[in-house]
């Protein structure tokens, strides 16, 4: 591991740094608050500073136990380091999700150039640096990109243990460090990906005595030092009920059915993983036959444990979202480059052949998909078409197009460069120059300038109904946003408080909103129109923004 060409110098962590930051910055502060679950961890964010208790996690009045309080701690830290508390800033938020992705990049690059010299590591890097999964989590205030982190940072540390057992300190102490960082991001999770693939190593290698070099009997204290202290805490604080509710109906109801509409068969990671890991994808499926041969190399082996046990187990599980197999990103991408940089490899068989061969015709029907992505979006949402949308979507398909030519004329490092050009430029042009521009489906910041233009107070109190998403609650404070249960219920609270309230009501709910205004002697004013879709749920939505006063006789403007 002292070999000078199987390391990454300071020179090369800047690059890949700055190129990582080229990649993943844009659109981190354009981008409004994503709902549901970004807006859910940014307002109980902003609660735990609010109150001063970082123990207990609420969003409003209800309480949040569906993980654990790592990531608010660490949405805590940055919010209060930008100052930005009082801005409801959403970039700030997202800072540790960046910080997450950027650290398993350069940990990729770590393991790739250790096995597989230098320019793996920079290939492997960049490889989940340009992700198309990768880049939206690097954008999004949730616990996914720092659980990441986590999981690459104890496969580091496993990796070099498992290759080398007599090794310095430090590979234990971030492998029990890592974990118990894990647990306090996202709970168990962690497990599965770590501890899967060590019992798949055991049974593959039948050997244990190397797992004497993890140090447990100091090493499983680090590891309950750091996660224990919260987990006491909170069950003390809830009387038990975090974990009824985080493993008993969270985690454990996940394995069994599908959760929040997030269904999917067996097969659903492998249906998307085209898409989900592109450009990467094609590499990887183009390795694959070389792992396979290669599985006698104790690294290969290693990785092929990292991916297997845990891929199974995901496809198996009835909740599914396209990142959960994120955590195997890094494995594949060091797998990639391994191929693409071997020397000397055995021609494939006749079928191996065949199988990539209409792979490929797949992933270019993915390229074109990303390509034409921003441009067809932005067409779709707001009725209008951009030259530069339509510029970067050729370039990218092209780019794309050029890396399969190149790699199936055997000119693997060229092709994976190109590849990597269409996979920057995919990311940068879908999550910082497309998403931002789509307007109608950011219903969030309309309703806010608008409550903030007609306020009559220093604070509005927002009644909504029909529009109940996490953002509005974020963006216009969650103790100033009221959910209503019904255009009925709106009409009581805006009632209760016709100077420093106005309601938001949408077109289906109008004339019960005005029966109920009108039997508690109110007169409406409509202040407002904002007309859009609601992209959580598909629905279309034309709101009215509504001013009261008590006592009739005066007109009822109609919007």
């Amino acid at each position: 591991m002292s070999d000078p060409a199987r390391r990454l110098g300071w020179k090369d962590w800047l690059v890949l740094i700055a190129l990582s930051a080229l990649v993943l910055l844009p659109g981190i502060s354009s981008l409004p608050p994503v709902d549901r679950d970004e807006s859910r961890y940014a307002v109980a964010t902003s609660q735990m500073l609010e109150t001063g208790d970082f123990i207990d996690i609420r969003f409003q009045e209800e309480q949040r136990y569906l993980q654990p309080a790592g990531i608010y701690w660490l949405q805590s830290i940055s919010v209060a380091l930008t100052g930005t508390a009082d801005d409801r800033a959403i970039w700030a938020h997202r800072i540790p999700s960046f910080l997450g992705i950027l650290a398993a990049v350069l940990m990729t690059g770590w393991i790739a150039a250790g096995l597989y010299g230098r320019l793996a590591g920079f290939g492997a890097a960049l490889l989940v640096a340009t992700a198309f999964a990768v880049g939206f989590e690097a954008r999004i205030a949730k616990t996914d990109a720092m659980l990441l982190a986590t999981i690459t940072a104890s496969h580091l540390a496993l990796m070099r243990i498992y290759l080398q057992p007599q090794g310095h300190w430090w590979r234990p102490a971030l492998f029990w460090a890592a974990l118990g960082a894990g647990m306090m991001i996202k709970g168990p999770i962690i497990l599965i990906f770590v501890v899967l693939a060590l019992l798949a190593l055991v049974i593959w290698d039948r050997k244990l005595a190397w797992l004497g070099a993890l140090k447990p009997l100091w090493g499983v204290p680090l590891f309950l030092a750091i996660a224990l202290p919260w987990y006491v805490a909170i069950g003390i604080v809830s009387d038990g009920g975090f974990y009824a509710e985080a493993i008993g109906d969270s985690l454990m109801g996940k394995v069994g059915e599908s959760q929040q509409s997030h269904a999917g068969p067996p097969g659903y990671y492998l249906g998307l993983f085209s898409l989900t890991f592109w450009p990467g994808s094609l590499f990887f499926v183009f390795a694959g036959h070389w792992a396979w041969t290669n599985r006698r190399d104790a690294a290969t082996r290693y990785l092929i444990a990292w991916i297997v046990p845990a891929w199974i187990v995901y496809e198996l599980i009835a909740t599914k979202l396209p990142h959960y197999v994120m955590p195997v990103y890094p494995a594949m991408a060091c797998l990639a480059v391994a191929a693409i940089l071997a020397p000397g490899q055995a021609r494939s068989p006749l079928w191996v052949r065949i199988g990539a061969g209409l792979y490929a015709l797949v992933w270019l029907a993915t390229s074109g998909l990303v390509a034409g992505l921003g441009a067809a979006a932005l067409n779709w949402s707001e009725g209008r078409l951009s030259p530069l949308l339509i510029l970067a979507g050729a370039a990218i398909f092209l780019a794309a197009l050029g890396a399969l030519i190149l790699y199936l004329t055997g000119r693997r490092p060229a092709a994976l460069a190109s590849g990597l050009i269409a996979g920057g430029l995919a990311v940068t042009t879908v999550y910082g120059a497309t998403l931002p521009r789509l307007d109608t489906l950011w219903l969030t910041p309309r309703i806010v300038a608008a409550v903030d233009a007609h306020g009559a107070c220093d604070t509005t109190r927002l009644v909504t109904s029909a529009f109940r998403e996490p953002s509005l609650v974020y963006r216009h404070g969650p103790y100033d946003t009221l959910l209503a249960s019904g255009p009925g219920d709106a009409a009581d609270q805006l009632a209760a408080d016709t100077t420093c309230s106005l309601a938001l009501i949408d077109a289906t709910e109008t004339e019960p909103f005005r029966s109920r205004a009108g039997e508690l002697d109110l007169t409406l004013q409509a202040l407002a129109l904002i007309e859009g879709r609601n992209y959580s749920n598909g629905d279309t939505m034309r709101l009215t923004l509504f001013r009261a006063r008590s006592g009739a006789g005066a007109a009822d403007p109609q919007s």
